[in-house]
């Protein structure tokens, strides 16, 4: 039997701990008619999931994210076959005990594209930067108003405006150094952006380790996964995590996925979004991506966000 957790120090005694979660994700899989199933957790996530034998996924959500699961489930009904590379299949969805809840799922065939990525020879990588581009552009055309009672923010306006508020002190909790912070909000305020724009269904976090790929003659995009943190707003929002983690700064597999998206985002705009994203960790992202040469936020979003 799962335990309830509500809190972020119950989040982190019981999530990660495989004595809890497993026998509780086992006992689901009964009721579920998988009773036989190996269980085996994936070892990247904020969840906890499951492949369930070959062809199931089970995403366990507790009653601190319980609501992700709605989305999860809700979206990717609404997404169904509607996408050029496929994405999970919902065959279940529902309560489970003490406030958690679950999504059993179609497993997606192929690798994670972050690990395979080294492996895959550079025309291929431009051709999976084009096939990345499709689609978004797909997932974008779709009309989001189905989703609007279980996707927020509601007023992308009053959204970007709360976001506004809190980014230097978002970016100071992680360990941005003052000089860097200094320059947030003369950037922000130097970038227009648009509090009313046409709505688009956004992933949020479209990066590689949320696509799967397989090699067969060649390399070819094979799923889009996880999309627990949806939302409906400007569609340059998703192209933050394009530009940090499937091009990482690179301005010739950037320009790809511009160019079978079929529009264009100046790096100023995209950075702006980088430091109004819910989930914006500047620190962490200089660490990992290629450095400015000069230390502005300006000369920052050429180099990540440029294109040739």
């Amino acid at each position: 039997m799962l335990p309830r957790v509500d809190t972020d120090d119950e989040w982190d005694a019981v999530v990660p701990d495989e004595a809890v979660m497993r026998p509780g994700a086992a006992e689901l899989c009964k009721r579920l008619g998988l009773p036989d199933a190996p269980l085996d957790r994936f070892a990247v996530g904020s969840q906890p999931v499951y492949a369930v034998g070959d062809r199931y996924v089970l995403k366990l959500f507790p009653a601190a994210g319980a609501d992700d699961a709605v989305t999860e489930a809700r979206v990717l009904s609404h997404l169904q076959g509607r996408l050029p590379v496929p994405t999970p299949y919902v065959h279940d969805s529902g309560e489970y005990v003490n406030g958690w809840r679950y999504v059993l799922m179609s497993r997606l065939r192929g690798t994670d594209l972050a690990v395979a990525w080294p492996r895959i020879p550079r025309a291929e990588q431009d051709r999976i930067a084009t096939e990345s581009g499709e689609t978004l552009a797909a997932l974008h055309a779709l009309d989001p108003a189905p989703l609007t009672d279980v996707l927020g923010p509601g007023d992308w306006g009053v959204f970007l405006g709360r976001r506004r508020a809190a980014a230097v002190e978002q970016q100071r909790s992680r360990g941005l150094p003052e000089p860097w912070l200094e320059q947030i909000p003369d950037f922000l305020d130097s970038v227009a952006l648009p509090a009313q724009p046409p709505a688009a269904l956004l992933h949020t976090e479209f990066m590689r380790r949320h696509l799967t790929v397989e090699e067969a003659d060649d390399w070819r995009l094979t799923g889009l996964l996880d999309f627990e943190p949806a939302m409906i707003g400007h569609r340059a929002y998703d192209f933050v995590a394009v530009g940090l983690f499937v091009s990482c700064a690179d301005p010739r597999l950037l320009s790809r996925v511009f160019a079978a998206y079929g529009a264009h985002f100046a790096p100023r705009e995209l950075l702006a979004y980088t430091l109004l994203h819910v989930h914006s960790n500047l620190p962490w992202y200089l660490r990992q991506l290629p450095a400015p040469p000069e230390a502005t936020l300006e000369s920052l979003a050429e180099r990540w966000f440029g294109t040739r």
